[in-house]
């Protein structure tokens, strides 16, 4: 593998994206498995589409202090909750796969999160919340322009939401609001502040 390659692709400051049409099952498998060694790089496979995905720094600042804040949260409240980070999830039966922004269990671990978080720079040509379904995760919220829009599984369809039924103590507006906030640490410590 070509180290420069590497190099340069850590350094992307924007979203870049590709997407294949008429790519099999077979062929997403080997390319997630040849791809894994590029840091970052994401895959959202829906029945023979495949995006294939490289976030800019934007993109992962925005997604990390979410987590900080989620993380933070759980830890003040006494919320069991595990992290699974951009584990990438996949179910060949229902020909769908991805690796969320942040994703965590709730209560234990498991196969699939309770929740899911995405943080839209540059908008895919995919519909995630359709690989999300096949994939039965309960609860997937979006980051996009500054605000956050709350999607809870029911029904096999996804609903929106104003209130996360999984954290339900969690205020979101003080989450948005932390977390559009300049600077991570002051970020954190204002939201543990106000939940303390």
């Amino acid at each position: 593998m070509n180290p420069n390659l590497l190099e340069k692709t850590s350094l992307v400051a924007e979203d870049q994206r590709l997407t294949l049409y008429g790519v099999s099952w077979q062929q997403y498998e080997i390319l997630r498995a040849t791809l894994d060694d590029f840091a970052g790089l994401r895959m959202n496979y829906l029945k023979g589409t495949l995006e294939i995905f490289m976030p800019g720094a934007k993109h992962e600042q925005t997604k990390s202090v979410i987590g900080r804040l989620i993380e933070t949260y759980s830890l003040e409240t006494n919320t069991r909750l595990y992290a699974c980070g951009s584990t990438t999830y996949k179910k060949q039966a229902e020909e769908r796969g991805l690796e969320p922004d942040e994703s965590y269990c709730i209560g234990e671990e498991k196969e699939f999160p309770d929740l899911a978080i995405e943080v839209i720079v540059t908008s895919g040509s995919i519909d995630l919340l359709d690989i999300y379904i096949g994939l039965g995760v309960p609860e997937v919220w979006f980051w996009k322009n500054g605000q956050l829009s709350l999607y809870r599984l029911q029904a096999g369809q996804y609903e929106q939401i104003e209130r996360s039924i999984l954290l339900p103590n969690l205020d979101i507006n003080l989450l948005v609001r932390c977390a559009n906030m300049p600077d991570q640490h002051d970020a954190v410590i204002e939201f543990r502040n106000a939940i303390r």
